[in-house]
């Protein structure tokens, strides 16, 4: 695969990520409309793992036997899906869709400082520290924090708690779970299975409150947990094999365009010029973040490829190939000392 393709195959990976889960806002705020954040919560675990369930052992593919790997999974599970579904589930009881993917855009910033901290993001490239810091500016300009009617609250910090707890999954699956030659099908399916049992502890706390749900809101709920839930969180999985936490994390710069432009078509939320300038900063700090060293010259030393670069050829097909084959892909990433 040459530079061009790879640029263009992980541009396309990123977005498709970036489009199924901007979508998860919407999707939620619909389902909030019937549904307790409990059982919101709930069912996306369920049905998420239904369908994982069914891709994987539909492909021949096993579940973890290591009992190590199982408590590995427990603590993913906890920080990467029971704990931030169900964070932005209350959180969107008052705040609106576009503003809590907005909000879920801070993912990347809390992935870097904790990869800067547990040191695997040794020599950081200025130009990616730049992508960050202007990326997370195009968020603070989405969100207008500096204006007295803005969305804020503990429904805005229950979000942003969800996104730390994401980056903090999205470290740990990288350093405890990738690389240990599991399929990603395999892993992905187990996870979600751990999270809809510690979600189903939280079951007292509304989650047993009688429901009727209209054609609509039942379509939701069903597209949030198979979609938004199921498939993005393996696709998730994967990028997280294939070039790592922190570059998963960078998909959440590209939710503010996805969620808040879902918000305004769907739910009709406002939609202001600022809100539009808060994007183009986004996608241009993601552009940046996404820049690749250049080669070195024949007679310089070889270097270890940058987590963003191109994945090797083994590594393609990470997204449309994921259900397809089973999640055969196995990936491990080098150990760093």
């Amino acid at each position: 695969m040459n530079g061009v393709a790879g640029s263009a195959w992980a541009w396309t990976r990123v977005g498709v990520l970036a489009l199924l889960w901007g979508s998860t806002f919407l999707w939620i705020e619909l389902a909030l409309d019937a549904l307790t954040p409990v059982q919101v919560t709930l069912s996306r675990c369920v049905l998420g793992t239904a369908t994982l369930l069914v891709a994987c052992l539909g492909s021949g593919r096993r579940l973890p036997r290591d009992r190590a790997v199982w408590g590995h999974l427990v603590v993913a599970g906890f920080f990467c899906n029971a704990l931030p579904f169900a964070l932005f589930s209350i959180g969107q009881q008052t705040v609106d869709s576009g503003v809590a993917g907005v909000l879920n855009a801070t993912t990347p910033l809390w992935s870097l400082l904790i990869g800067v901290v547990i040191g695997s993001e040794r020599g950081l490239r200025p130009v990616r520290l730049a992508g960050l810091l202007l990326g997370f500016a195009g968020v603070m300009l989405i969100f207008a924090p500096w204006q007295t009617t803005g969305p804020v609250g503990w429904g805005a910090l229950a979000i942003v708690a969800a996104a730390a707890s994401y980056a903090v999954g999205f470290a740990y699956m990288g350093r405890n779970l990738v690389g240990r030659g599991i399929p990603t099908i395999s892993l992905s399916t187990a996870q979600l299975i751990v999270a809809t049992g510690l979600t189903s502890l939280t079951l007292p706390a509304e989650g047993l409150t009688p429901i009727e749900i209209d054609p609509k809101i039942a379509l939701a709920v069903v597209v949030l947990g198979v979609v938004a839930t199921g498939i993005t969180f393996h696709l998730t999985y994967r990028i997280i094999a294939a070039e790592g936490a922190t570059n998963a994390a960078t998909v959440g710069y590209l939710l503010p365009v996805v969620s808040v432009a879902l918000g305004a078509i769907v739910l009709d939320e406002r939609f202001s010029l600022r809100v539009a300038a808060g994007m183009v900063v986004v996608l241009v700090g993601v552009g940046l973040t996404r820049r690749q060293k250049r080669a070195p010259s024949p007679s310089a030393p070889a270097e270890i490829p940058p987590l963003l670069s191109p994945p090797a050829p083994r590594l393609r097909n990470v997204i449309f190939a994921d259900l397809s084959d089973g999640g055969r892909g196995q990936y491990s990433e080098p150990r760093r000392h």
